[in-house]
């Protein structure tokens, strides 16, 4: 792998990133390339698993991979030109023509990797807590030795120790509706649904729901006709009550933090996919009954007051974790490893200045976009719903709209100057 970093600002600053997932492989990178001695560790003991989560791809992705020396070539993933809105009977209810590039996490993930030194990844690094040592941070974990580190990076995710620690009052709070998730090979499906779904960014509002669904390259990377994928997103509303019984496994056991799809008990799998042969439009719903697994991720809202205290920094999801209906959850943190890095590059020799241009800028730009992606969420018929949401969310439904909104930066869509600071 490649070990030669292109800066020297910040040469022999010793940072540790805490997640070794996107967000702590693009701050490892970039800080890496920017002269900084770092570490990445992450909790998780063998590579971290895709599920084949598509990931719907921005310019300012491809920029970043571009500055990493990562192409945005043919293999980057499956470019498709337009979207359509379908009705649940499969009528095009509006069309709207945007190119768009559709990744896949471990596509992301694996590039990602493979351009950071292996000596500096370590898996089956639990942290426990961290501490100020001296003007620079200490970080403890369950398997190894304490690390002293000039700056502690926290890119650990929506359930991020670090931030259960430093900001204890910034939990995660459930939104009221989950998102089913499914891949499905290509060669599964029927000539007909392939006809409608491999050409384009699918939209379907059944009532009170939101199903997204687009295609992304085979396991393997292939991205040929025939050999790729099919990737669906279902919002669905859910009770609290509902969702604890959803993250309930056989045993009885409750797995708060999101149950494993393995530990999903099939009868739920089997309601959900009769739900879909039931409401969805046929190409959809042959989706979710053909693909091998279904899973669900809780969507949660998560805001930190500020992304910097002391010589700890906090990235991506485990800062901010935005609702992903505008897909800019890699795209965000994406653009907090970058300006970090080039915080720190600007300002050699001078941390506590860098961190407070990062803290400044990237925590404006994560309370804009949580702002934005709630309104998005308002869509989704959840009971906590107020007359002004129930009023939005018929806006964002309209098929006009929500095929200009969804999957998209918040500066591209008509809801950006709504979404501007007061």
């Amino acid at each position: 792998m490649a070990d030669s970093p292109s800066g020297s600002a910040a040469r022999g600053l010793r940072v540790v990133v805490i997640g070794g997932s996107l967000g702590g492989l693009l701050a490892g990178n970039m800080l890496h390339r920017a002269g900084c001695d770092v570490t990445v560790h992450e909790r998780i003991g063998t590579e971290l698993a895709e599920r084949g989560v598509g990931i719907a791809t921005h310019p300012e992705l491809h920029a970043a991979f571009e500055r990493l020396g990562l192409p945005i070539d043919e293999a980057f993933g499956v470019r498709i030109a337009n979207r359509v809105a379908l009705s649940t009977d499969g009528r095009i209810l509006a069309r709207h023509y945007l190119p768009q590039i559709q990744a896949t996490w471990g596509y992301l993930y694996r590039s990602l990797l493979g351009i950071f030194p292996d000596e500096r990844y370590h898996a089956g690094n639990t942290l426990t807590r961290v501490e100020r040592h001296g003007e620079g941070v200490r970080a403890h974990f369950a398997e190894r030795d304490p690390i002293d580190a000039d700056l502690l990076v926290g890119a650990d995710g929506v359930r991020s120790t670090v931030r259960a620690q430093l900001w204890p009052d910034a939990a995660p709070q459930y939104a009221g509706y989950v998102a089913w998730r499914a891949v499905v090979e290509e060669d599964r499906l029927s000539a007909a649904t392939r006809e409608v779904l491999f050409t384009r960014f699918v939209i379907c509002l059944p009532p009170g729901e939101h199903v997204v669904g687009y295609p992304v390259a085979g396991a393997d990377g292939d991205i040929r006709p025939g050999r790729r994928r099919f990737n669906i997103v279902w919002y669905r509303a859910a009770s609290p009550e509902r969702l604890e019984e959803m993250q309930t496994d056989e045993s009885g056991h409750y797995h708060e933090a999101g149950i494993p799809p393995a530990l999903i008990l099939p009868s739920l799998i089997d309601e959900t996919r009769r739900a879909a042969k039931d409401g969805l439009p046929p190409a959809l719903a042959e989706v979710v009954m053909r693909a091998r697994g279904l899973f669900f991720q809780t969507i949660v809202d998560v805001e930190v007051p500020q992304m910097v205290q002391g010589p700890v920094v906090m990235l991506g999801d485990a800062a901010f974790a935005a609702r992903p209906h505008a897909s800019m959850g890699v795209i965000k943190a994406t653009g907090d490893a970058v300006q970090l890095a080039d915080a720190i590059a600007a300002h050699p020799g001078d941390v506590a200045r860098a961190l407070a241009l990062y803290d400044a800028e990237r925590t404006r730009y994560g309370r804009m976009l949580s702002r934005h992606s709630r309104r998005l969420g308002t869509q989704i018929d959840t009971p906590q719903r107020s007359a002004v949401d129930r009023s939005l969310g018929d806006y964002v439904r309209l098929p006009e709209t929500i095929i200009r909104v969804t999957s998209l930066p918040p500066s591209c869509t008509p809801m950006a100057r709504s979404d501007e600071e007061p």
